[in-house]
């Protein structure tokens, strides 16, 4: 493994320093809970190794969501970060193949490059509304292919797959003998209503999420994998044990209390993400500068510069953050041209979404 630090951490808010930022429109999750503001009080408890795969009734929450599974299909990871490098170092090796949609998530992208993996990137296209192309998935797939990895609701797009589409890539996953990934981080925030747990729809579909982005509790570090391949799963839970023996115990209490009242926390905030939407759809409108593909899912966009702003892109993030006090992910974040960036709208207040998108117009028109 070969270790190098990605853009997303380098120039993250929390690296950079929240206090240096004003309107912080970088975020991909939506605001930050306390747990008074979950109505969470933690109890005494022994402070002992917990389950290796999770707690129980936490595993049983998460496993409901999905037709056929089971808690025993479940492992509780360090976050969807903690499952994605479980998956990839236990899947893939230098003489091993992946295909992979870009942009993604950087871990997505970053983790199989030290493990060394021979990759295939399938770069989605604004032109084609950033969908997956399956003739393109078809066309990369090599008999050393052991996973295609993507994201539903995409990161940072926040496009979706269709129910058809994400039974066609498990569908062909099977056909051909490997793995689908679905990095499912931002499911419950599905617009249209969420899909299937992509684990659901076979032993070789493995799904990954977590609870840092649409319950805003990235704090307690509580991600799962979900497999139905009870083999893998044993592999998945020997890496998970040699990494950490087991989660916080705290952070699993957290984690199950809010899995229990999972409904009444993302009735509210489905409403209020489709009125952020609806912000951002309005500004997009009225701002000739910029064009996107709008979102049908999760708390981000991706919008993209029609012409190079003055002073071009260094210009423009310059004077958004030196003289607008605003922030939002730049393209290389994804490896993507800057004149893309990601915008969240769901961590800011709307005060603050509405500034900061005021502010990224008058950083594109060179304005101080």
């Amino acid at each position: 493994m070969r270790y190098v630090r990605m853009p997303i951490e380098v120039e993250s808010p929390e690296e950079y320093g929240y206090a240096r930022i004003r309107y912080n429109l970088s975020e991909s999750s939506v605001a930050d809970q306390s747990l008074s503001d979950l109505g969470l009080t933690i109890p005494d408890m022994p402070l002992l190794y917990g389950e290796h795969r999770g707690r129980q009734r936490l595993r049983e929450l998460i496993a409901a969501d999905g037709q056929g599974l089971s808690a025993d299909d479940v492992l509780v990871t360090t976050g969807a970060a903690g499952a994605l490098f479980i998956i990839a170092t236990s899947l893939l090796g230098p003489s091993d193949h992946l295909v992979v949609i870009r942009p993604n998530y950087a871990t997505n992208l970053e983790t199989p490059r030290a493990i060394g993996c021979k990759t295939t990137h399938i770069d989605l296209a604004f032109e084609e509304g950033f969908r997956i192309d399956l003739d393109r998935v078809v066309k990369a797939l090599t008999p050393a292919t052991k996973l295609i990895s993507v994201t539903c609701p995409h990161n940072p797009t926040g496009v979706m797959l269709s129910e058809v589409e994400l039974r066609g890539l498990a569908d062909l996953a099977g056909k051909h003998g490997c793995r689908l990934l679905v990095d499912e981080t931002y499911r419950d925030l599905s617009f249209q209503g969420p899909l299937p747990p992509a684990a659901s729809l076979g032993e070789h579909v493995i799904s990954v999420s977590s609870l840092s982005k649409a319950y805003g509790v990235p704090g307690i570090r509580i991600g799962w994998l979900i497999t139905r391949d009870k083999a893998l799963q044993e592999i998945f839970l020997a890496a998970s044990e040699q990494i950490s023996i087991c989660g916080s115990v705290m952070d699993e209490w957290v984690a199950e209390q809010v899995m229990g009242q999972r409904r009444s926390i993302l009735a509210p905030r489905l409403v209020e993400m489709r009125r952020r939407l609806a912000m951002v759809s309005a500004w997009i409108d009225g701002e000739d500068r910029l064009e996107w593909v709008k979102p049908s899912g999760g708390v981000v966009c991706f919008p993209r510069m029609t012409a190079e702003p003055a002073g071009g892109t260094e210009g423009f993030y310059r004077r958004l953050l030196e003289d607008h006090g605003a922030y939002v992910g730049p393209g290389h974040w994804f490896e993507q041209s800057d004149r893309y960036f990601r915008v969240g709208y769901g961590w800011p207040t709307a005060q603050d979404l509405e500034a900061g998108l005021a502010a990224i117009s008058a950083a594109l028109r060179g304005g101080s």
